[in-house]
């Protein structure tokens, strides 16, 4: 969609006039047989985001030349130059020039990645094996099999241009595409670029992301062009292009790093270069590619030392979204996110969606978080309603006495960086030469203001490094013990940035700035910005010759006081009375009753001069501001590195924060030569304990690789089974993110993966049923988990008839028993699972949530069907008075197995009429009493088949013995 600049009016023409004036809800009208739409200039900014929203691709149209320039021009006679000037989509608004850096509050913490994808078929036909030899068919099967259910090959980068975030990733994927859902949902791009074709089965999961409730902008491009290698030697002359236009690279040291960026880019995969060289091509039509020439940016979806958590874990556990509404409230992030910045808000998404899997890691996490929380002063202490909640944290004299520490230092400093613009995207504008010169002065201030706060306050921390003491107050200074937190504190408190930002400050007049006066912006006195510096005394001397014609004016119209005048943007009027003669060559501008104003033929001429000489200080300061904008890019890395320290003392200062308040308590790691194990006291599910008005009821945990590592868990409907196993996986993430969790106390070991089959819902875009969904999910299970996993399955086996359900879910748990002897809490409400515990005795044992049933008034309303008549009242009494107990859960998890599933006193709660209760009631006595008869009849059978058996046994034992006595007796005779 193109808008076109037209006197103070921007235009839409045709097509794009309709779909602008129904987005933006202006009259579209024919002009001259062209239809036509206008917004004002003025209203750009709002306009276009509106555009850009709706999922519009807009570009800006402008006149590229003045009339002054056009003068002295080749184009003299021609018509005014215009070329397309800006272009903007959801993915590059916040980079773009004029647009970008405005958005905020919610808008402000989201990312806004573009995910180009590329796929390359692992079979690329199929049913030809009839053409093959005897060989190649066995070839083809060994290979099928070590390719499994894979089917294709997924090269996918993301970019977030505004931030200079690369991410990319290759990998194969089954049918169901999990791998790459996995990632859309982690990494949630605001626009996809793909690249075609593309399968079928790629394209379903593409689709159903990017819906129309999305706002998921979906662009395909051609990759023919980069057949036989073409996309790699593209992404080459690229970075070679980067690297021969530097003029000063062996000064600046960017050879090298150019060349570091140049040999990550060639191990990355095939596929993956091809996503990388398609998104390339993309960027340059905005102008926005330099960002790819930053190889430090660049870095794998999920690295070794992160957890890949699958689209059901995401989904089911609520990590990013609830599921009621799908907003952020209510979820895991929504609960741990106490940032104060929006570049903070980013990191802490990312951490919470890519636990650590590294054991030092997250004892370095934890360490931090414990020192800032140590430090929180006794008022931000709120007691947990558990014993052992505050346990990890520290008494209250302590958090009193250390109230001056670290976290009051990381507290000030983001909260007063909270309230100035995003650094992490401020600096990316300033990178891509889009930022204003109000942005990038803000922005270094901002950066000054961060080192110098924690400059002051580290000489404190680093005297008593070789002694203690106390100041007057009694309060006690201490060392940092945390390495990362001295790590990230030095970051930021860099004397590099600072110097470098104080010597960029100092080429700016800060007022000319803030005040978007550009010809005014640059201090020269020290020697830089020559050419400003010309220019603006080309200006001076027009300027003086203008002052010169004065005293001559002033002699002619004999007015010694006379003044040159401004009015109505005409400049240098001589004013004279309307009575007062001029020469004839004075042109006249406008009058008034009593005076004229003139523009003398000098005047007029060194206006000319004037304005041609300001026009050349205009793009005199433009080269300059691109050339300073450039300098800054050379130490974009470094100030990078500084505004992600601080936004990881963001991260661990919000997670101290939730810490203290919610009274979580430190989670305890095992080694990794320990066996596996989760033993948890008095856990709680962290939503429902913040957000419930009572006290959530705690549960233990208790799993070891060598002892029960297995709990099968049945209950009533609505008891708290899925509230439990959630439970569990999320404190598992909570722990390995690197914060406290809900529980008295916490000891495990650092899990490879965390995997979940729960929720019951089909995918109509995917082709898939509910059952589907369900095994899939089971089967990526039983292929990714290992030993060092922990599995969370919720009532496998609904979806289809109840012998098939039970087999599936006795032998998907009996496989992970016995081949993956993984961590498992199963959920189930078939009673024939537990058996497995004879089978594994000491490692499963079966658990159920605990309850209460009272007796209430029986029902005894006639069904529909029999009216009340030729009923069994021995059997259906019992059952509709089962109907209509009151059952009082209690959700405290005890061994056992339950008896029953309450499935009616459901149905009672959701008001299904009392008549079809009854039914049910009396429906389920006559089945369970014809299953108890088959049972008994079966038993029956066994015992008599067994007792027949023993007497044929004793009669076939007592035939040898008989022949014998007979002949002894024979012998006897004779």
């Amino acid at each position: 969609m193109l808008m076109v600049e037209v006197g103070y009016r921007y235009r839409f023409f045709g097509n794009d006039a309709e779909t602008a004036a129904k987005i933006l809800g202006i009259f579209a009208h024919y002009d001259h047989s062209f239809l036509t739409a206008s917004i004002p200039t003025f209203r750009l900014h709002v306009h276009v985001r509106r555009l850009v929203e709706a999922g519009c691709k807009v570009g800006v149209v402008r006149q590229t030349e003045t009339a002054a320039l056009k003068s002295h021009g080749p184009n003299k006679t021609g018509p005014f130059t215009r070329g397309l000037t800006a272009l903007y989509t959801r993915s590059t608004l916040q980079a773009a020039a004029d647009l970008g850096g405005e958005s905020e509050g919610r808008l402000s913490r989201l990312s806004s990645y573009l995910m180009c994808i590329a796929e390359k078929p692992i079979i690329e036909s199929k049913g030809s094996d009839k053409k093959r030899t005897k060989g190649d068919l066995n070839t083809s099967r060994e290979a099928d099999a070590q390719r499994g259910s894979y089917d294709t090959e997924l090269g996918v980068v993301a970019i977030e241009i505004a931030t200079g975030d690369i991410m990319f990733s290759a990998f194969r994927d089954t049918v169901m595409r999990t791998e790459l859902e996995g990632r859309l949902l982690a990494c949630s791009p605001v626009e996809l670029l793909l690249a075609s074709p593309l399968s079928p089965q790629t394209e379903k999961p593409l689709m159903d992301f990017a819906g129309p409730s999305s706002e998921v902008r979906v662009e395909r491009v051609s990759r023919d062009c980069f057949k036989d290698g073409g996309a790699l030697a593209e992404v080459v002359d690229f970075y070679r292009s980067g690297a021969d236009s530097e003029n000063d690279l062996d000064a600046t040291g960017e050879a090298e790093s150019l060349h570091e960026e140049l040999e990550a880019v060639m191990r990355m995969p095939d596929i993956a270069v091809q996503a990388l060289g398609l998104a390339l091509r993309y960027l340059k039509q905005f102008g926005l590619e330099k960002v790819l020439r930053l190889g430090t940016t660049f870095r794998p979806f999920f690295t070794q030392n992160e957890m890949n958590l699958s689209p059901n874990a995401i989904r089911q556990l609520e990590i990013l979204k609830n599921n009621a509404d799908g907003s952020e409230k209510g979820s895991l992030l929504w609960l741990l996110d106490q940032t104060q910045t929006a570049f903070g808000a980013r990191l802490l998404r990312h951490w919470v969606t890519h636990p650590l899997c590294n054991h030092e890691h997250i004892s370095s996490r934890l360490d931090a978080v414990t020192e800032i929380a140590e430090s929180i002063g006794c008022a931000a202490q709120t007691p947990g309603p558990f014993s052992g909640s505050s346990k990890a944290i520290g008494n209250g004299g302590a958090t009193n006495r250390l109230s001056h520490g670290v976290q009051g230092l990381i507290g000030a400093v983001l909260n007063v960086v909270g309230r100035m613009p995003d650094l992490e995207r401020g600096i990316t504008r300033i990178f891509h030469r889009t930022a204003t010169a109000a942005e990038f002065v803000s922005v270094m201030q901002a950066l000054v203001t961060c080192s110098k706060h924690f400059e002051r306050a580290l000489p404190a921390f680093e005297f008593v490094n070789h002694m203690r003491k106390e100041d007057a107050d009694g309060r006690e200074i201490r060392e940092l013990k945390s390495p990362l937190l001295q790590r990230l504190i030095s970051a930021v408190s860099s004397e590099a940035i600072c110097e470098h930002a104080n010597r960029l400050l100092s080429a700016l007049n800060t007022d000319a700035a803030y005040a978007g006066d550009k010809l005014n912006l640059f201090n020269c006195e020290d020697g830089r910005f020559s050419e400003v510096l010309t220019c603006r005394k080309a200006i001076k001397v027009v300027e003086k010759e203008l002052d010169g014609f004065l005293p001559s004016f002033r002699t002619l119209l004999r007015l010694p006081n006379l003044q040159y005048m401004s009015v109505n943007g005409s400049t240098y009027l001589v004013e004279a009375p309307v009575a007062q003669r001029v020469p004839g060559d004075w042109i006249k501008v406008n009058s008034t009753k009593k005076t004229h104003r003139y523009h003398p033929p000098n005047v007029l001429k060194s206006l000319h001069k004037l304005a041609v000489a300001s026009e050349q200080l205009t793009a005199a300061c433009t080269r300059a501001w691109d050339m300073f904008l450039e300098e800054f890019s050379s130490h974009y890395v470094e100030f990078r590195a500084s505004v992600q320290a601080l936004a990881a003392l963001d991260c661990l200062h919000s997670l101290a924060v939730v810490s203290r308040n919610q009274g979580y308590t430190r989670p305890e790691f095992v080694g990794e030569a320990e066996p596996s194990q989760f033993v948890v006291k008095a856990g709680r599910h962290p939503i429902l304990d913040s957000t419930l008005e009572e006290l959530f009821v705690p549960n233990d945990t208790n799993l070891h690789a060598q002892k029960e590592r297995c709990q099968i868990i049945t209950g009533p409907n609505m008891g708290g089974k899925s509230c439990y196993i959630r439970q569990v996986a999320l404190i598992a993430i909570m722990a390995q993110v690197g914060s406290y969790v809900p529980a008295s106390s916490a000891k495990l070991h650092v899990f490879d993966s965390v995997h979940t089959r729960m929720g019951a819902s089909d995918s109509l875009q995917k082709g898939s049923s509910t059952f589907l969904e369900e095994l899939s999910e089971a089967s990526a299970i039983l292929r990714s988990a290992s030993s060092r996993s922990l599995v969370i399955v919720d009532e496998l086996g609904r979806g289809t008839s109840t012998h098939d359900g039970v087999a599936l879910a006795y032998a998907t748990l009996h496989h992970m028993l016995r081949e993956t002897q993984c961590l498992t809490l199963f959920v189930t409400h078939y009673p024939k699972i537990a058996d497995l515990r004879d089978e594994f005795p000491g490692i499963v044992n079966p658990y159920y949530v605990s309850y209460l049933a009272q007796e209430s008034a029986p029902c005894t309303q006639g069904t529909p069907a029999t009216d009340g008549k030729d009923q069994d009242p021995e059997v259906d009494s019992r059952y509709v008075s089962e109907a209509a107990q009151d059952v009082t859960f209690l959700y405290k998890l005890v061994p056992g197995v339950a008896s029953k599933s309450f499935g009616l006193y459901v149905a009672k709660i959701a008001q299904i009429p009392e008549s079809c209760i009854t039914t049910a009631s009396s429906m389920a006595s006559k089945l369970e009493k014809l299953v108890g008869d088959r049972e008994h009849r079966r038993a029956a059978t066994i015992c008599t088949t067994e007792a027949a058996s023993k007497e044929e046994s004793t009669a076939i034992e007592a035939i040898p013995k008989q022949k014998t006595r007979l002949g002894d007796e024979s012998l006897g005779r004779f």
